[in-house]
């Protein structure tokens, strides 16, 4: 590691696009260890150049983050109508840039095989990004207003799940162009979701329920109901068994989705996290491990729970702007990111 770690001009003949990314120590200079030949600070737990990595690049707000399936790259959408790949170690270069949307970027995923990027917009599209080359592969557009949110199976043929503004939710075969089913909801949809086993999606938003729509009888065959306002984002355990939901009432909820739990399937209550004037999209996520959940919060920082006991765990301060979405490292390394509104992405790891 360099005595000083400033930023350099980017090498547009390397295919850089922004500037080189420097670690944030939170205002203290970085110098090098193996020089002063004593140890400073706590142990290290992951592979990041530094204990806490500050990305820069994008042009507007952050609303989305994903780590690929191997953890070494990172795709990110944003209001500037970008998605830009990161390398997740070393100077966490920014190395390619996929253009094509007419408007903000509000979420991104990764295909289970790693290959390829979906993303949805206000410009009423869903898109299927080649990872390798950049290039548009697919562009999804029956939708007749913003997409909020999309989400790809986890396994199975190559299906993804889009729901809007215009209250569909469209269920797409990335090898054809054409919806293959479309759902139609009372209210506009906010984010959708995949069951693990592939035969049902989950819809919410402004309704405040989540709606459990069986892809072979196409009908709701469950309406989980709890929260009080919108439901900005939801992911599903890694397991599959629970659903986590995010929502304007302030709370992140866990719900059992096997198929014989009873019928109050919310098991868990986190709070603490806010949803403010600017009703963002705020998503959630789980850790590999599923012991710990991460939100997005208006207030500008990072909030972390531990499942079993549902306590706060972190909050993590850094971004001047609301976080928009948290994402935990796929991997065994304890590494978090966030995308905000102030227009950066930190990377930062957790204490083992």
């Amino acid at each position: 590691m360099a005595d000083t770690l400033g930023k350099r001009p980017a090498d547009r003949d390397e295919g850089a696009l922004v500037e080189s990314k420097r670690p944030r120590t939170d205002g203290e200079l970085v110098v090098s260890q193996k020089r002063l030949g004593i140890k400073q600070g706590p142990d290290r737990t992951s592979a990041l150049q530094a204990p806490i990595m500050l990305l820069t690049g994008h042009g507007d707000q952050v609303f989305s983050m994903r780590f690929n399936p191997e953890g070494d790259v990172i795709a990110s959408g944003s209001h500037d109508k970008h998605i830009f790949l990161w390398r997740t170690y070393g100077e966490c270069e920014n190395y390619m840039m996929l253009k094509g949307h007419k408007n903000a970027v509000l979420e991104v995923h990764w295909t289970p095989d790693g290959e390829q990027v979906i993303s949805c917009s206000p410009d009423k599209t869903v898109r299927c990004w080649d990872a390798e080359t950049g290039g548009e592969v697919r562009k999804l557009q029956e939708h007749k207003d913003i997409v909020n949110s999309c989400c790809p199976a986890r396994r199975g043929p190559p299906l993804v799940v889009s729901g809007g503004d215009d209250c569909e939710v469209k269920l797409w075969d990335l090898r054809t162009r054409k919806a293959v089913k479309t759902f139609s909801e009372q209210y506009q949809v906010l984010s959708v979701g995949f069951a693990d086993g592939g035969d049902q999606v989950y819809a919410a938003g402004i309704e405040n329920v989540v709606n459990v729509w069986d892809l072979r009888r196409e009908e709701v065959s469950l309406s989980l109901e709890g929260h009080s306002d919108s439901i900005t984002g939801m992911r599903l355990s890694p397991d599959g068994t629970h659903l986590l939901t995010n929502s304007m009432d302030n709370t992140l909820r866990a719900w059992d989705m096997r198929p014989y739990a009873p019928a109050n399937r919310c098991t868990k209550v986190f709070a603490g996290h806010v949803h403010t004037f600017e009703k963002n999209l705020l998503r959630c996520d789980w850790s590999p491990d599923g012991s710990k959940v991460t939100a997005g919060s208006g207030d500008r920082f990072v909030y972390i729970w531990n499942v079993a006991s549902r306590a706060l765990m972190y909050k993590l301060p850094g971004h001047s702007g609301s976080v928009n979405e948290c994402v935990f490292h796929p991997g065994v390394e304890p590494i978090i990111g966030s995308a905000s509104s102030d227009k950066t992405i930190y990377l930062g790891e957790l204490a083992q």
